[in-house]
């Protein structure tokens, strides 16, 4: 194990110069900065058998033994991809070499560098390339997934590690380098409970991730059903009577109309952001909403279409607005239900009707000819209420989403620190001593 250092060393954490003498009771000082007492400092190398895969070759590729194997591509923070797998060619020596265990780390050597995944066993007789670096723990002290963890925090939120890729050329981090890296060591039960924690977050974020999926093709699929058949339960769409059109089938009541007759599309006025004074009306680009301004020249709720940049996305938006230039905004919705407007534009493909090679642009005269079904206007509001409720539902998930996101960012940096503990025998989080202190100083 590395040796913390002396209390009158400056060291460097996440590139803030921090003197010891700052550190609170119960922590030290390190060359990670301040981490509580009972933590050790040690290094990858000396935790960690690491090995670099197999190269890949145009003769390996096209062997007479070929096994799946991982690429950075397959490697994201905490995840590993197993959608797309490559194969190249492994004799049996390399089979035994390269294999992957269950608790092995890969750490990525190139792409994103320091990039870092727990094999968790998904499927056997997978191996790798050599721009992965496999770790495997060589004693009974650490947690793969507690390191693995450290990796995300110290490449994503403190920084550490700089100069692991040499800029000038292709980024990259050699075996070396990674054996070299410093991490803290909590005893094992804490690291095995913060690793539980952690992974508790991601499992909900991954299940709020599902939800939405889901929401987002049921979404399609009612998308698709009711704008061919009208606001009928699908187990009664066969009794909708059809009529064939220039668009395809829709129920016979309704009418073909073009674009231009349901709605008038205006260009946007350019507001430099020099220009732009602070308040609260909404100021809306091609994506979608891009800052704020001290007054509005559109009415809402409105719809807004992209015209260049992102060209075709449709958004909505409930307050007055200001469109910019980049976008087309409806001025006119002749009388039809706007949230039915919002879904009726959000079914067109615009790129088709996209001009322009470098800037593909879209021009309201080329897109008001489109024609479109129209239904009468308690059916547009009833397509308009059901499609709500799942785009709700949608908004709710990924604002949870986001919520679950921020609070594993938070966690992983406190519990990575020390500077909240988790208890192996309560299972529960303390506050460290430097937050009990903040506490103190806070507390009426």
């Amino acid at each position: 194990m590395s040796d913390p250092g002396t209390a009158e060393t400056l060291v460097s954490t996440g590139g803030m110069e921090k003197s010891s003498l700052d550190v609170p009771e119960g922590y030290k000082q390190t060359e990670l900065g301040a981490i509580p007492s009972e933590w050790q400092i040690a290094k990858i190398g000396e935790l960690f058998d690491i090995q670099q895969g197999k190269s890949l070759s145009q003769r390996t590729n096209l062997g007479r033994n070929p096994k799946p194997f991982l690429r950075t591509s397959n490697v994201y923070w905490g995840r590993i991809d197993l959608s797309s797998l490559d194969v190249m060619d492994f004799e049996e020596a390399e089979e035994a070499k390269y294999a992957l265990a269950d608790g092995d780390l890969l750490v990525c050597e190139g792409g994103e560098v320091g990039r870092t995944a727990i094999w968790e066993g998904q499927l056997t007789g997978v191996y790798y390339q050599n721009h992965l670096h496999r770790l495997r723990a060589r004693h009974d002290n650490v947690e793969p997934q507690f390191v693995m963890y450290w990796m995300m925090t110290a490449f994503t939120i403190l920084g550490l590690y700089q100069g692991t890729s040499n800029k000038t050329t292709i980024p990259n981090l050699s075996r070396g380098r990674l054996a070299s890296f410093a991490i803290p060591l909590p005893p094992l039960p804490e690291q095995r409970e913060i690793a539980r924690v952690l992974r508790a977050i991601q499992r909900d974020i991954d299940a709020t991730q599902e939800v939405i999926a889901a929401a987002r093709e049921l979404r399609k699929s009612l998308m698709h059903h009711l704008f061919t058949y009208g606001p009928v339960p699908i187990d009664r769409a066969d009794q909708v009577p059809l009529k064939e059109t220039e668009i395809g089938p829709v129920p016979e009541h309704w009418q073909v109309v073009r674009l231009g007759e349901v709605v008038t599309l205006q260009r946007g006025i350019d507001l430099p952001k020099a220009k732009r004074c602070r308040g609260t009306i909404p100021v809306m680009g091609s994506s979608g909403l891009v800052g704020y301004h001290s007054e509005g020249i559109a009415k809402g709720p409105g719809v807004i279409v992209g015209r260049s940049g992102s060209v075709g996305k449709v958004s909505w938006i409930e307050s007055d607005y200001w469109p910019l230039n980049t976008s087309l905004w409806v001025k006119d919705f002749h009388n039809n239900d706007r949230r039915f407007v919002y879904y009726l534009l959000s079914k067109i493909d615009f790129s088709t009707y996209a001009a322009g090679v470098s800037v593909p642009t879209l021009n309201r005269n080329v897109i008001h000819p489109i024609l479109v079904g129209l239904p009468p206007l308690p059916e547009q509001r009833e397509i308009a209420r059901v499609l709500s409720v799942v785009d709700r539902k949608i908004e709710a998930e990924e604002g949870r989403k986001r919520a679950l996101e921020e609070l594993f960012r938070s966690m992983l940096h406190h519990l990575m620190t020390g500077k909240l503990r988790v208890r192996p025998d309560t299972a529960e989080t303390q506050p460290g001593p430097s937050e009990r202190q903040g506490l103190a100083k806070t507390s009426p």
